[in-house]
């Protein structure tokens, strides 16, 4: 059963709709789920901490110390979690959500989880339309979560619209679906790192040096492996691109020093680190505090070198399946394989602008992966198969020799 043995955070904020909680955390345990119940400080006056710890089996948490003095870890309890739902979520918690406002333990403990977060707004239908809610429902969506539309119905106030909380069957659905996904899922219980877009250097508060990458190939591949179960974090550099799926954690970053501390940060605990972005390679070696003005007929900007991040990835490796990419415009197998070399790679995907359709901008490409003993070339296709080819081919070679030479047979078939 998909639901069975997971480590369910029932968060509940103080609305009137609170009441539904209770059908749906005896759903979730009849379920085989083992649920944690957090309430916010309100919602304690709205659902009974008694019933819920019984039904729990598990003492009902809002506070980070109990009457006894016990320490209830929030970070603990965000890794803990296999997923996070709230629900309901009063407008009030959105708002702290959405704008990184810490001051209880549910706040902290969905600043603290590693996990999927599934966010249930509930509130009346005015409240729910005003543009304030609309844009943190959109900044959590912006962030990764799940924000769960409301339903329509009869509201609290007499009116009707939306607002209401999803029914407790709905929301028990949506979680069994989840986790039914994921089980039958290559990449379900891997951690997967991925830079995508480009970066863009600071001449001047207004210019910048950097390319024309919009970040598609990097976004297909954190979707399809979301898709295919893993625990995805995307650092993206500047792009308008926003994930879709909630297995997706987003990191923006503008410049290659950004995206070096960030990939720094989560690159030790990753399984697959996969670096599509196109950093720039130079930086103005001054940065203008003002706009630079246009005086003369020529201009010289002092050049230097970014960090080389894909190489500091290659010298830290330990456990990780590392992949980079290679733009090229003449001799790319040659250079791709000597950057597979050099940066100690186990695979690279090579691109070149010579082939029509590949690169930046668009929505196709056409690839060849290259590993240390292998070579396969792909025709053009959209970059979404291109993502799963990728996948297909990083499974592949991090599979049991038995299993690569089946998975190579076949594809040979095909």
């Amino acid at each position: 059963m998909p639901l069975q043995n997971r480590n369910i955070i029932l968060a509940i904020t103080g609305g009137i709709a609170a009441y539904k909680s209770i059908s749906l955390l005896r759903l979730l345990t009849a379920a085989g789920a083992t649920v944690q119940v957090i309430l916010s400080p309100a919602a304690k006056d709205f659902v009974p901490v008694t019933t819920l710890g019984a039904l729990s089996g598990r003492p009902v948490l809002w506070d980070f110390t109990a009457e006894d003095g016990t320490w209830h870890n929030h970070v603990d309890l965000g890794l803990w979690a296999d997923v996070l739902l709230i629900a309901p979520c009063t407008a009030h918690t959105l708002g702290k959500l959405a704008n990184g406002i810490c001051d209880n333990l549910l706040t902290a403990v969905y600043l603290s989880a590693r996990c999927p977060v599934f966010i249930a707004p509930a509130m009346d239908l005015d409240m729910y339309r005003h543009p304030s809610l609309r844009q943190n429902m959109q900044r959590c969506t912006d962030f990764g979560n799940t924000v769960i539309p409301a339903a329509r119905g009869p509201l609290a106030s007499g009116l009707e619209g939306e607002g209401r909380l999803p029914e407790p069957e709905t929301l028990f659905e949506l979680l069994k679906k989840h986790f039914s996904d994921a089980e039958n899922q290559a990449l379900c219980g891997k951690r997967v790192l991925i830079t995508a877009g480009p970066t863009y250097e600071a001449i001047d508060p207004v210019r910048f040096i950097g390319n024309h990458s919009s970040g598609k190939m990097g976004f297909a591949l954190a979707e399809m492996a979301a898709a295919r179960g893993a625990s995805v974090t995307l650092i993206s550099g500047p792009t308008a691109l926003q994930p879709k799926h909630p297995n997706i954690q987003i990191h923006r970053v503008t410049s290659a020093v950004e995206m070096l501390g960030k990939v720094e940060e989560f690159y030790a605990e990753a399984d697959i680190a996969i670096a599509s972005a196109a950093v720039a390679d130079y930086a103005p070696k001054v940065k203008a505090d003002e706009k630079i003005k246009k005086n003369d007929d020529t201009f010289t900007l002092e050049l230097v070198k970014t960090p080389d991040i894909l190489k500091k990835m290659g010298e830290q490796k330990k456990h990780q399946f590392l992949v980079g990419f290679a733009l090229e415009t003449t001799d790319g197998e040659v250079f791709a394989r000597e950057k597979l070399q050099k940066k100690n790679l186990d695979m690279i995907v090579l691109n070149t602008l010579q082939d029509e359709g590949a690169g930046f901008k668009g929505d196709t490409n056409k690839v060849t992966i290259i590993t240390k003993t292998n070579q396969h070339a792909f025709g053009l296709k959209n970059k979404t198969e291109v993502a799963a080819d990728i996948l297909d081919f990083i499974q592949q070679q991090m599979a049991p020799d038995t299993e690569k030479m089946t998975s190579g047979d076949k594809k040979l078939e095909q």
